[in-house]
């Protein structure tokens, strides 16, 4: 366990209450001093749920050590049940309370509760956050789908004459990143290739739908950090196959649907007929050849990561210089992928290291969470936000998805519009000295204040930093702000490292093109 200021992952007890949140009728009770009862917040305010997520907390104090803390659980657990009369429940204990070692799952056996109770031992202090939801997941469908598993060796009977194959979405949780909007994409792109989805896990399902699971024929494994282990279960208990790719990216999408189609023994056809998407259009038309080799940096979970890689390089035309992801579980993948790309892949949970990453890459566009989101912005870079973790911003009341054609369209429009964006504060600096603009001017969309601050705020954040190496020339500055808004920064800093390199004191406008002709090389 490491203190720091931002996290990634949550400890593996959030990553429970994830699950337990999207499932209806299933309660979390969690041995967990006071203070942990922040987790709350995650799923009221950032995610703006109407409703508490369904966890009971025994909220022991530093007064309750002294004396026996398991009789803390047991109420608790007692008084969970008779209040809120879950289907099924789920007992654990948060990092702290992991230390006294009470026991939560034999205790809950001793209540002899008259449903079914699912134990979860989250070591907190080797594992994290989506580890946690994927065990809890797991341990889940075990316990509740279990009891209908067919004996051992036993074929899976075929589907009837004229019956549609149907199937499960598996994945999707409570404070997911557009996992909402997902399920209705993919639904929709299995309809079209008339597959019927039984149940969608575990948001929006019921303990009495986990235990249905192995009805279905295949599942589709939507975002396998989550539900990765307990399809290979479902596979080897109940011999129903697993559709793995997952479909963000036009690319992907079309791959998703031919491995459906060969796993349901249905025509794709009809669904690639419909792939409505604009983004393999919009990517090669005239507007958008300047994003062809633009550099991007890619971080966050590793489906997130994957697919943003194939559709960086495959479909936008743009190049990777960077990678990671901060799912070591799943960094094997994420090093192939940065293998194939000729790249170093970052594995890490440290946000500082990557901070340093794309410092020193100077990438023109920066893909990953709202981690990333705040050092992009500290270094005057474009970013777009891929992956968990995220805040209130990425729970839109619109519909938003990264899976499916419609996806591939809300991906396009998320990267490529921080490019482009201030266009207009480019060109009235550009033009602020000719004798037809008004120097006051402000950009329209910024309202109609007296004076150009907003045109001006990136010019005040590149003078208000106190002059550590060569100085500039008052022409030097004029030409500099006659640079794209966007990259003037990249071109401040290297026009800088080339003065200290040659012990320039004082950079004029011919240091400016000769440091610009250096690293056009």
């Amino acid at each position: 366990m490491q203190l720091t200021v931002w996290t990634y992952e949550g400890p593996p007890h959030v990553g429970a209450m994830r699950v337990c949140t999207g499932l209806e009728d299933v309660h979390y009770v969690l041995h967990a001093p006071q203070g942990d009862t922040y987790a709350d917040l995650l799923f009221t305010m950032i995610e703006r749920r109407d409703r508490r997520p369904p966890v009971t907390y025994t909220t022991f104090q530093a007064r309750d050590l002294g004396r026996d803390t398991a009789d803390i659980f047991r109420a608790a657990l007692l008084d969970a049940y008779d209040r809120f009369k879950p289907a099924a429940m789920v007992v654990g204990a948060s990092c702290t309370a992991e230390l006294l070692q009470d026991d939560p799952a034999g205790l809950a056996a001793a209540a002899a509760l008259p449903i079914p109770v699912c134990p979860v031992e989250l070591p907190s202090y080797s594992k994290k956050e989506n580890w946690g939801a994927a065990e809890t997941f797991y341990r889940l469908v075990r316990t509740l789908a279990g009891p209908h598993a067919p004996a051992p060796g036993t074929p899976r009977p075929a589907r009837a004459a004229g019956v549609r194959p149907s199937c499960n979405i598996l994945g999707p949780t409570a404070l997911g990143f557009r996992h909402r909007d997902d399920v209705i994409e993919v639904t929709r792109l299995l309809d079209l290739l008339g597959v019927d989805v039984a149940v969608t896990a575990p948001s929006g399902a019921s303990a009495a739908d986990l235990a249905r699971l192995g009805a279905a024929d295949f599942n589709v494994v939507l975002y396998p950090e989550i539900a990765g282990s307990a399809a290979q279960w479902l596979e080897r208990t109940f011999g129903q196959p697993a559709v793995r790719t997952v479909p963000i990216g036009v690319g992907a999408t079309r791959d998703f649907i031919a491995e459906v189609a060969r796993v349901a023994g249905v025509d794709a056809s009809a669904a690639l007929a419909e792939a409505g998407s604009r983004l393999p259009w919009y990517s090669r038309s005239v507007d958008s050849t300047y994003l062809t080799g633009k550099r991007v940096f890619i971080f966050g979970d590793a489906t997130h990561v994957l697919a943003a890689a194939r559709i960086a390089e495959e479909e936008l035309g743009f190049s990777v210089c960077g990678i990671g992801t901060y799912s070591r579980e799943f960094a094997r993948d994420v090093r192939a992928c940065a293998e194939r790309l000729g790249l170093e892949a970052l594995i890490t949970d440290d946000y500082l290291e990557v901070e340093a990453a794309i410092a020193a890459l100077r990438p023109e566009l920066v893909l990953g969470t709202q981690m990333e989101r705040h050092v992009a912005k500290r270094l005057g870079v474009p970013c777009s936000v891929i992956s968990a973790p995220v805040h209130v911003q990425d729970f839109p009341a619109r519909h938003s998805p990264q899976c499916g054609f419609e996806g591939a369209n809300v991906i396009f429009d998320a990267w490529v519009h921080p490019l482009m964006m201030g266009l207009e504060e480019h060109l009235l600096g550009m033009f602020r000295d000719d004798f037809e603009f008004k120097n006051g001017a402000a950009p329209s969309h910024l309202g109609h204040a007296p004076e150009a601050q907003g045109a001006r705020a990136a010019e005040t954040a590149e003078t208000a930093a106190p002059q550590t190496g060569p100085s500039w020339s008052e022409d030097a500055e004029k030409e500099l702000r006659k640079i794209p808004f966007f990259v003037r920064g990249k071109a401040r800093r290297n026009t800088e490292a080339f003065a200290s390199e040659r012990s320039i004191p004082v950079i004029t406008v011919e240091a400016l093109y000769d440091a610009k002709a250096h690293f056009g090389r």
